[in-house]
């Protein structure tokens, strides 16, 4: 054999030796775990700076724009994002000759929806001249209308002007802004709270009476002027606690009509708004870093706090974080001692044979089933079937009007129950399966009944398995929205199902859940530009909802881990 063949063969023999070695397929392994996390904190960080970004304050610019049909007027507004598109498209356009390949085209946000009739326009940037960014332009944002951008000019009380000029009107502004504010704070609670509770007790009267009419058509047994004047009596006290909850809404409507500002906008109009219908007002330009950086953190509170506005295109998502955080809840109580028990019926119980081997396949492909079809199962079995006889067992008085026979979050979180059982079973088991068969047999051995063995030794130490199973099944419930909607989430929820009125935890209430949320601001808006950051956020905060969710849940596991390592050790 020649010097080159023995250098050929041992080339051939140190490959053959590398691929045998598995060095290959641990690089593959690492390479491909390196690129997913990669890839997922790559996603997660687009999110977070797309989507919390929008807290932050723009400055606002004021300048001449030449539109594409040669005409010149002042523009006002803050850029939302930036884009460069080929000049070639602009030619012919009746746009000005753009020098290089690409020219600069902005989406600016110009508020002012009802005298302009839209939010943003895109415009391209070498057409604007006498660029500005006056301390004074104000950016004002409202209950109803979007943002409103413009330049302060008078405030009125009750019609009269009381102040003009910029300097002189901000020390008239804010007191007079923060007493619009206590007064809607005070409004909201007495329509949402008082007035709420009211309602509550009058539709539970007007049920109770139902309730007798039907037990008089059912047994023959009459209603008694006892029952009725017992009613009447109730009823004539909520009527009146309604009459003076009322006349105080009147007072303060009356109240926080008072004041107003005006404003000159881009096209040199004044305008008037009242000061009930502003929520924060804000001048851009005039702020410092502090300055911005406070505003920044108190509009990203607002949004996990305050309840949404404008058809969930403005306010917060207070009542979708809510929603989901219970539905995952309820959901958890549900899934783990349905799929434990049905774990510890087919490892500890369950003689192991042909049919044992089909439950547990079947099983492992119920995870493959798409949640949709759990949705409609859901619809069909919980909402049809089994709601509508609870309402006809328990709730005839409500009828037509379905109590529990509509979706619901019960409805919702068993749904989701189903959907996640494999995963917990599966987990469960496998956790069951570690447990040497030793353990089971010294502790029969001490005379303890299988039941005693199973509550006392077994299962706790199976328990860091159990919340395996429980993470898993959160992670999957909390971002799934197809079953949701077929089973109980809507758009607006008018109430949160935990609430001051009993029984206080409504499950039959239909809820808001995060995934749906961000389903309905992104395909269903009519305002998609407005409410494209607020995608970003809202997705943000799901996966953060998540993975706070997931956290709790490990720490659990680990705490459970500790507890009974020396059981396992023995």
């Amino acid at each position: 054999m020649s010097t080159q063949d023995m250098s050929t063969q041992k080339n051939i023999q140190r490959q053959q030796s590398w691929w045998g070695s598995g060095d290959p397929w641990i690089w593959l392994t690492s390479s491909a775990v390196t690129i997913s996390v990669i890839v997922v904190f790559s996603l997660l960080t687009l999110i977070a700076v797309r989507g919390l970004g929008h807290f932050w304050p723009s400055d606002a610019f004021m300048a001449n724009y030449k539109d594409d049909k040669g005409n010149t007027y002042r523009l006002i507004g803050e850029v939302h994002t930036h884009e460069k598109v080929p000049a070639d498209q602009l030619d012919g356009l009746g746009y000005d000759k753009v020098e290089g390949a690409f020219a600069d085209r902005y989406l600016v946000k110009t508020g002012n929806r009802e005298l302009v009739g839209l939010d943003f326009r895109w415009i391209v940037a070498q057409q604007l001249t006498d660029v500005e960014y006056p301390e004074t332009l104000m950016v004002l944002e409202r209950r109803k209308g979007g943002n409103f951008y413009g330049f302060l000019r008078s405030i009125k009380e009750s019609g009269q002007v009381v102040a003009e000029g910029h300097e002189r009107i901000l020390p008239e502004l804010w007191p007079r802004l923060e007493r619009a504010q206590t007064l809607y704070l005070e409004i909201n609670r007495i329509e949402r709270h008082e007035i709420g509770r009211v309602n509550y007790a009058l539709e539970q009267l007007r049920l109770a009476h139902r309730r007798l009419e039907l037990r008089q058509e059912r047994t023959g047994e009459p209603i008694t002027a006892q029952e009725l004047a017992d009613l009447e009596t109730q009823r004539e006290v909520h009527d009146v606690e309604f009459q003076k909850l009322s006349e105080r809404l009147g007072q303060l409507y009356q109240e926080i009509d008072r004041d107003s500002i005006t404003a000159e906008v881009m096209d040199g109009q004044v305008v008037e708004i009242p000061l009930a219908n502003v929520v924060y007002i804000h001048f851009p330009n005039a702020m410092g870093v502090s300055e911005k950086l406070s505003h920044y953190f108190m509009k990203l509170g607002w949004f996990v706090s305050k309840d949404p506005r404008e058809a969930n295109t403005e306010g917060g998502v207070f009542p979708a974080i809510f929603g989901t955080v219970m539905m995952v809840f309820v959901m958890s109580i549900i899934v783990t001692p349905f799929g434990v028990i049905a774990a510890v019926y087919l490892r500890e119980y369950a003689k192991q044979g042909f049919l044992t081997r089909t439950i547990r396949i079947a099983v492992n492909n119920l995870a493959g089933v798409p949640s949709i079809v759990y949705g409609v199962f859901g619809l069909g079995f919980f909402v049809y079937f089994l709601g509508g006889t609870i309402d006809q067992l328990f709730y005839p008085e409500a009828l037509p009007a379905p109590t529990f026979g509509s979706g619901g979050i019960l409805w919702a979180a068993l749904t989701l129950a189903i959907l996640t059982l494999p995963v917990v079973i599966v987990s469960t088991e496998e956790g069951l399966s570690r447990i040497p068969s030793s353990i089971r047999e010294g502790s029969l051995a001490l005379g303890a009944t299988k039941a005693e063995t199973l509550w006392r030794t077994i299962l706790p130490m199976a328990s860091p398995a159990i919340m395996t199973g429980l993470i898993l099944a959160i992670a999957r419930a909390a971002g799934e929205v197809a079953p949701l909607m077929l089973v109980g989430v809507v758009k607006l929820a008018p109430s949160l199902v935990l609430d001051g009125n009993y029984p206080f935890l409504h499950l039959e209430r239909k809820f808001m859940h995060l995934g749906f949320h961000i389903y309905d601001i992104g395909f269903q808006s009519p305002n998609v530009e407005a409410v494209r950051p607020l995608v970003y956020a809202t997705s943000f905060l799901l996966v953060a909802v998540i993975i706070i969710l997931n956290i709790v849940a490990i720490w659990i596991r680990n705490h459970l881990r500790e507890k009974y390592k020396s059981l396992e050790s023995a």
